[in-house]
């Protein structure tokens, strides 16, 4: 196939429609835009549209972008996700992108899951039985693969904020987000490096978290494959500095 035919291919899987033509008041922009997302970027690499719709779904959470994120949820229900993963892919963004933005993206998700005729509220997918868990079940999670790196990180903060903050990380991003089911941990720690890609200035967070996905069984391909993929939607500068902060990690040997 052309890139042409590729691009008809990818828009009629991901949203049962043609590839933009001359209609519309900027068809030159529009062709250019899905010729390089659905015509170059969707065929290479080795990541499925499944796996790419939550990256994009993820990556337009957390730019905050309602319009694009409604056509990407149905895209992603096009494509295979089960509205479970959708939901957990917008979740796990809050202690990440904060409680308002997520909130935004609850409501712009819940209106196509609405237009699909999917009950709403979806099932129930915490784990945790009381707050007392919150800590030692996120510590379980969090130390075999990032161990105490933040703790040892802030012991120089004032008062009681040098155990508070290492244990909010704690309580929150790993007891009550990562103790979820309806993904697994492979999925979730690729989405949360494409997550902070996407936020631009935490590269420090982004090599953390390419260090944590490598180990969780992620492949160096399929990180790089993730992170080009969020290119058109994030910028190609935020690509060049997330695989500049990691080039140690995802180098060919």
């Amino acid at each position: 196939m052309n890139r042409k035919e590729r691009t008809e291919q990818k828009m009629q899987e991901l949203f049962h429609s043609h590839a933009a033509g001359e209609e519309g008041t900027d068809p030159e922009f529009m062709q250019i835009l899905q010729g390089f997302i659905f015509g170059d970027v969707c065929y290479t690499g080795s990541l499925d549209n499944r796996m790419r719709e939550l990256i994009t779904i993820t990556t337009l959470t957390a730019l905050s972008t309602p319009p694009q994120l409604k056509a990407h949820v149905q895209a992603g229900l096009n494509a295979g996700c089960k509205p479970i993963e959708i939901r957990e892919a917008v979740y796990q963004c809050a202690p990440f992108i904060g409680f308002p933005k997520t909130l935004n993206a609850i409501g712009t998700m819940n209106e196509v899951f609405a237009e699909n005729g999917i009950e709403l509220p979806l099932p129930k997918q915490g784990t945790l039985a009381s707050d007392e868990d919150r800590y030692e079940k996120g510590l379980a999670i969090q130390a075999p693969v990032y161990g105490t790196e933040i703790a040892d990180r802030y012991t120089w903060l004032p008062c009681d904020f040098a155990q508070a903050v290492p244990r909010f990380l704690t309580e929150l991003c790993f007891g009550d987000f990562n103790t979820r089911i309806g993904m697994d941990s492979k999925t979730k720690e690729l989405l949360t490096v494409v997550l902070l890609a996407a936020l631009g200035g935490a590269e420090v967070q982004v090599k953390s978290h390419v260090e944590g996905a490598l180990k969780v069984g992620n492949t160096k391909e399929e990180v790089v494959c993730a992170l080009v993929h969020a290119s058109g939607y994030m910028g190609i500068p935020r690509l060049f500095n997330a695989l500049n902060a990691c080039k140690d990690l995802l180098a060919n040997e």
